[in-house]
């Protein structure tokens, strides 16, 4: 994985991402920045079983876990992993965020970069200690925020999932022109990052949104994204590079980190490292222990999600009063509109919300990039509680429905099933592939209005962001055409008052606390389909897992303990905020002194990012 290249630009069959889910997944697993992400995605919350591989000792750690007399094997695992769950995770922004990392690796330990960059191997070592997984990823992403490498960054990201889609296909046709779009409504308009960096070939991209000529249109978009990748390679890196060392020596945790690098500055020929593991252990699965009970996914989430929100109630960040505007950005036509929404004007946030979080909870207050104020993801998930409970609650009686059905039905997977949304969006949608699969073309249509609904949040909540503008116009006028107008809307069984009230204001590309009321009809309908969903990833998993039992084998899983619940709900709630973020659901934050003490706990064959998050939490409580 650690030199994936593209054997031939423009040609999708060849394109890393493809290659990553040809390959043998023991293979994959060698690789300790593969493993990293792979985690990652593991550990997102709309999957039943969420497993994690501490590459460190081939330790397998399942959950919910197995009945004790059980004995799997890991060649039944790895198959199961191979069929099941790396598609999807091809399919995700954690994979593209994979390639990207190994090629910025691949460019760290090459000759070139020592040469044009005056790099020893000792500066090699610790930049690829900063940059390698998931969360250094995220702090690379946090540092370039505000700046032109950002909008390179996005672009080399959306193109490279372009690039991999087969236009032929009609299945991915749509989604294909959408990025097509999205690329010309944001990066390949005039005066952005990128036209400026790639002027002598911009020029010429193919202006047609038809289906025509698309290996021209392909092999000016490769060019282009290579000229980004080498800028981001060969400018963004060094300053990342000259940040991260600034930083470990004024961080009294990172000073064994700045020991260790000082120490290999002195030797003269220090071993390049290489990402991959030469000696592996014996991979094994842990056997589980204690009391057992029903082997259930969605009983096993439903005591997660009480913890997550028990644990909100206690970890939640006091935040101070804070504004945010909401407003129709000048844009090429001039004009703006603009509402302002404060703490003090809406009265007090509400303690508790039914709605769950956009990123996660228990987040941390940091501060934000110097480089262009944005509010925290904190502010904006309080501005998402102030928004649904108290502008709902003040409109008039005259846009409220006459009757508001209650959506408070004590339905514990209901009450869960938007976290797991948020989840899928970063995980590749297998909910999604799971409905197609079942033929309810009509569920599928409100999932991907959920998703679309999700996705014009942080664009209209937070106007700082790269081409929020052109975004939020972009995302809304795709919501009115696919599922707001007259031959659409009669189509969805949501109150007629609320996507009425979504038509009124997204038409604008403004936001509507009637998003929100949306986004939970839609989750009452697709509950049951969820729970179906669930049920399948049990049955399939222990059909691998006991083979040769035919149908569904009716099993005793194991019951994790309470302080046991806790890990998990941190870790894979970390595992959600942090997908979020290099997703771009979640906004990102400036890193914290917090931060560089992860740094210097991070192992990424002793669970890496993940596993860095929930230590000094666990410590702290």
């Amino acid at each position: 994985v650690s030199n994936l290249e593209t054997q031939s630009p423009g040609n999708f069959l060849f394109s890393p991402v493809a290659t990553i889910a040809s390959m043998n997944i023991g293979l994959l697993l060698r690789d300790d920045v593969f493993v990293d992400f792979f985690n990652t995605f593991l550990n997102l919350p709309v999957f039943g079983q969420t497993p994690i591989y501490i590459s460190s000792t081939g330790q397998w750690d399942l959950w919910p876990q197995l009945p004790s007399h059980l004995d799997p094997s890991p060649p039944a695992l790895l198959a199961w992993l191979e069929k099941h769950r790396l598609p999807h995770f091809c399919k995700s922004s954690l994979c593209l965020h994979l390639v990207l990392c190994q090629k910025l690796l691949g460019f760290i330990r090459s000759g070139e970069a020592a040469e044009l960059l005056n790099w020893r191997s000792a500066d090699q070592w610790l930049l690829e200690k900063c940059i390698s997984g998931s969360q250094g990823m995220r702090h690379f992403r946090a540092f370039i925020q505000g700046t032109a490498g950002e909008e390179l960054t996005d672009f080399w990201l959306t193109t490279e999932r372009l690039l991999g889609l087969d236009e032929s296909d009609t299945s991915q046709r749509d989604f294909y022109l959408s990025l097509i779009h999205r690329l010309k409504a944001t990066h390949l308009r005039e005066g952005s990052s990128v036209t400026t960096l790639c002027t002598t070939i911009a020029g010429s991209l193919p202006k047609a949104r038809h289906i025509q000529s698309m290996s021209n249109r392909r092999d000016i978009l490769s060019k282009m994204q290579e000229q980004a990748l080498f800028m981001i390679q060969s400018y963004w890196l060094p300053k990342f590079f000259t940040h991260c060392k600034t930083r470990i020596k004024g961080e009294e945790s990172c000073q064994p980190l700045l020991q260790e690098y000082q120490e290999r500055l002195l030797q003269a020929n220090c071993q390049e490292p290489s990402g991959l593991s030469e000696t592996l252990p014996t991979m094994h699965i842990k056997r589980s222990q204690g009391l057992t009970g029903p082997y259930c996914s969605q009983k096993a989430k439903a005591k997660l999600w009480a913890l997550l929100k028990k644990g909100r109630r206690i970890q939640e960040m006091r935040m101070p009063s804070f504004q945010v505007k909401l407003e129709r950005q000048p844009g090429p036509a001039g004009s703006t509109r603009e509402s302002n929404l404060d703490k003090d004007a809406l009265g007090s946030v509400p303690q508790q919300s039914e709605h769950p979080a956009n990123t996660s909870f228990g987040g941390k207050g940091v501060v934000s990039s110097p480089r262009r104020p944005r509010p925290s993801a904190g502010q904006v998930t309080r501005l998402e509680y102030l928004c649904k409970e108290k502008i709902l609650s003040n409109l008039p009686s005259s846009a409220l429905p006459v009757q508001l059905p209650s959506l408070k039905k004590p339905v514990k997977t209901l009450s869960f099933l938007p976290w797991a949304l948020r989840a899928e969006t970063c995980a590749g949608r297998p909910f999604r592939d799971f409905l197609k699969r079942q033929d309810r073309s009509m569920e599928t249509h409100l999932l991907d209005l959920w998703h679309d609904l999700q996705e014009f949040l942080p664009v209209v909540l937070d106007s700082s962001r790269e081409n929020s503008f052109f975004l939020r116009h972009l995302t809304a006028d795709k919501i009115c055409k696919n599922y707001l107008e007259e031959d659409s809307i009669e189509k969805l069984p949501l109150e007629t008052r609320t996507l009425t009230s979504l038509w009124n204001h997204l038409i604008y590309g403004e936001f509507s606390p009637w998003i929100f009321r949306a986004q939970k009809e839609i989750c009452k309908v697709l509950c049951c389909f969820y729970e179906e969903f669930l049920a399948d990833d049990d049955r399939t998993f222990l059909q691998f897992m006991s083979p040769g039992s035919g149908a569904m084998p009716k099993v005793q899983g194991h019951t994790a303990g309470r302080g046991e619940c806790f890990l998990l709900s941190q870790r894979i709630n970390q595992t959600l905020e942090l997908s979020q973020t290099l997703h771009g659901t979640s906004n990102l934050e400036g890193v914290s002194s917090e931060y560089w003490q992860l740094l210097a706990a991070r192992d990424l064959q002793k669970g890496g990012s993940i596993q860095a998050e929930v230590k000094p939490l666990l410590c702290s409580t």
